[in-house]
């Protein structure tokens, strides 16, 4: 790279030339992104909102009165962390509040540089605002890959607002970033932005003169799977629209096939609202309850390539790990919620690999159905009018008058009793001696089966007391 001082040229815009050139530092990289065009950049950037307008989802940020705006329209000085998945606009915010308010913006990259530069820019962000009284917007992208120390780095400016501090992660920051600095900022959690968010990042491109300026058009059934690509990521949706107008024909038209073409995906035949999202998820259902292990993976991917939201297919797991599973490995449940937890915490795309483990082992689990069958036999019993008076001895007895009522007397404590089971009953008279639950001898539940046999003797008086 040709050192600035050896050409002679000024490293601000409106310094004189032939004054020596001041010691290095890295303001000249800041200085140049301010007035930096555009015109050759990716699509994606030459679509970059200029102002807050301009931004496309994220409503619940961007309305009257919210921290982004306060930042914006009066100018307040103030430090955020952008939290939030790929390609939703955490660099744009960024950008768009030192364009608006005319600040001067820094952006430093966690990846790239260190502590050293991090000092560099506070110490100059800080003669500058005591010299001109110009404040400086000092954005790190991808702040969760600074160490400890380097965060530690920070912090000065923060806490004297030096600069206003604007921090894009996509890890949960409760984890990745120290606490401190996040007691000391305002965390704003941006989501993927939704379909109609992603067709009208589409539709701008396509029109605008920074973008493809009407020289291509994009087919409905296109559009739809670029939309589906993009997993609510804007960048990502414009890297793809513009790789497709590249290799698109002569009459400019994109289609499925041109666009499967330029992003090397081939469009899954999915529609989230048709024949294609039932069928499929009913077959990844029936795989696992059938133990195919391979079907189901196969079903997995083919939802989360189509774009489908993998909340869904978590919240499918979790209801299947107790309707086809259930007692016969009771930590079938565990690992499903785990999974869908999982889905919130990171999102797409780690969390397919949370989901996938969750399926293997639902899907190699031993099966049973009776959770399912005896809670929906004891709901139909209460649909048919099978919901007689609690038994007086199980009736609350700590409120005044309740003696007198009768409520309480004769109730048997369960822990006083050999086994911690005694013979009384607990079933209103109607359905008392119904077996709801009837476990299988699959897996874990074999276990259950005896126990249960156990419990029921003794509660029904077909047992000795104790030893349950």
């Amino acid at each position: 790279m040709t050192n600035r001082r050896e050409t002679g040229q000024a490293d601000g815009l409106f310094e004189d030339p032939s004054v020596p050139a001041a010691p290095p530092d890295p303001a000249p990289r800041a200085e140049v992104a301010e007035v930096a065009d555009d015109s050759g950049g990716p699509l994606a950037v030459r679509m970059r909102p200029r102002s807050l307008d301009e931004v496309v989802g994220q409503r619940h940020l961007l309305g009257p009165g919210t921290p982004i705006r306060q930042l914006v329209d009066r100018d307040v000085p103030m430090s955020l962390l952008l939290w939030g998945p790929p390609g939703t606009g955490k660099t744009t915010l960024a950008t768009v509040v030192s364009r608006v308010t005319a600040r001067r913006f820094v952006e430093v990259s966690a990846v790239s540089d260190g502590v050293k530069r991090v000092r560099a820019e506070i110490e100059l962000a800080r003669r500058e605002l005591g010299m001109t009284g110009r404040q400086t917007v000092l954005f790190v992208d991808e702040v969760h890959r600074f160490n400890k120390a380097q965060q530690d780095a920070l912090l000065p400016a923060v806490e004297n607002r030096w600069v206003s501090f604007i921090g894009a992660t996509t890890e949960n920051p409760f984890f990745s970033v120290i606490s401190p600095l996040l007691s000391r900022s305002l965390l704003l959690t941006l989501e993927p932005l939704e379909e109609d968010d992603l067709r009208e990042v589409i539709a701008r491109a396509l029109a605008d003169e920074r973008g493809l300026a009407g020289a291509v058009a994009l087919d409905p059934a296109a559009e739809d799977h670029l939309v589906r690509l993009a997993g609510g990521d804007a960048r990502r949706t414009l890297t793809y629209l513009e790789a497709a107008a590249l290799v698109a024909p002569e009459d400019g038209t994109i289609d499925v096939t041109v666009l499967e073409k330029a992003v090397d995906r081939a469009a899954v035949r999915y529609d989230r609202e048709g024949d294609q999202h039932y069928d499929v998820i009913s077959a990844f259902i029936k795989s696992i309850r059938g133990s195919d292990v391979d079907a189901a993976l196969h079903y997995l991917a083919r939802m989360i390539e189509a774009g489908e939201d993998p909340r869904f297919i978590a919240r499918r797991i979790v209801v299947h790990a107790s309707e086809d599973v259930g007692m016969a490995d009771p930590t079938a449940l565990q690992t499903a919620v785990a999974a869908a937890q999982a889905v919130e915490l990171v999102g797409l795309p780690e969390a397919r690999i949370n989901l996938a483990q969750a399926v293997i082992h639902l899907a190699l689990a031993p099966k049973s159905n009776a959770v399912i069958k005896a809670v929906d036999a004891a709901m139909a019993d209460v649909r048919k009018g099978l919901a007689g008076p609690v038994p007086n001895h199980l009736r609350d007895a700590h409120y005044k008058g309740a003696a007198r009522l009768g409520h309480g007397e004769g109730y048997q404590y369960a822990h006083d009793h050999p086994g911690g089971v005694v013979r009384q009953q607990y079933a209103p008279d109607n359905v008392d001696g119904r077996d709801y639950y009837r476990p299988t001898r699959h897996g874990a539940e074999a276990r259950f089966t005896e126990v249960l046999t156990r419990i029921r003797s003794v509660l029904r008086g077909h047992g000795a007391q104790g030893g349950v």
